[in-house]
């Protein structure tokens, strides 16, 4: 049974575009059962619907978290994604989200997490001077930034490097390593002890 994912995005949707030109290469054996954004004219909502693929707005302005959590949690669960992809989502999930889907939320972060957490973190690495910098896949926690990591993939910082350049080729590597993790979590490759992501054998089916 093909697995389905739920997208959430608040702004331009590159690393979901990434995602389903993947599935649309039969490179990842899933669907896209729904694009969700909190952001009414975020363009990842209409690239979306430029793809047929169903695309909605849940407005978060002016509601508690966990209200607004829930409305989204009601969404997936109607749609029965398998897994929640974040993809530029700009929210903190709360504690009843991440209870809704254990185990079954991603998120990819342009650094080398615990490195650099938060928003900026292209603009950090350069600023702290480090050498490598990278991109990070990982499950979500009630922390930002900080659940158990599935992938990581290093990208070098030149002395020539802006904040832009940098971005792009930590981007570039974005779109790689999500689509690979996605495939580890679907295909029941991993599991996770305590904070270690450890991979286990291939499921034969698959």
């Amino acid at each position: 049974m093909m697995r389905r994912l739920g997208i959430l995005l608040s702004g331009r949707g590159s690393n979901f575009e990434a995602i389903a030109d993947h599935i649309d290469r039969n490179e990842l054996d899933a669907q896209i059962a729904v694009v969700i954004s909190n952001v009414s004219q975020a363009p990842g909502l209409e690239k979306a619907r430029q793809r047929g693929l169903e695309a909605t707005f849940i407005g978060s302005k002016g509601l508690p978290r966990e209200e607004f959590d829930r409305r989204l949690v009601a969404s997936l669960e109607e749609r029965q994604v398998d897994l929640v992809c974040l993809a530029g989502f700009m929210r903190l999930l709360s504690p009843y989200f991440i209870k809704s889907f254990p185990h079954r939320i991603l998120n990819i972060h342009p650094s080398l997490l615990p490195s650099f957490p938060g928003l900026n973190a292209q603009r950090q690495a350069l600023e702290y001077g480090v050498k490598y910098t990278g991109c990070t896949v990982h499950f979500v926690d009630e922390s930002l930034d900080s659940g158990p990591i599935i992938l990581q993939a290093v990208v070098p910082v030149l002395d020539t490097d802006t904040e832009e350049t940098l971005s792009a080729r930590i981007l570039a590597e974005e779109h790689k390593i999500y689509s690979k993790a996605i495939r580890l979590v679907l295909d029941n490759q991993i599991r996770v002890d305590g904070r270690h992501v450890v991979e286990v054998a291939a499921n034969p089916g698959h």
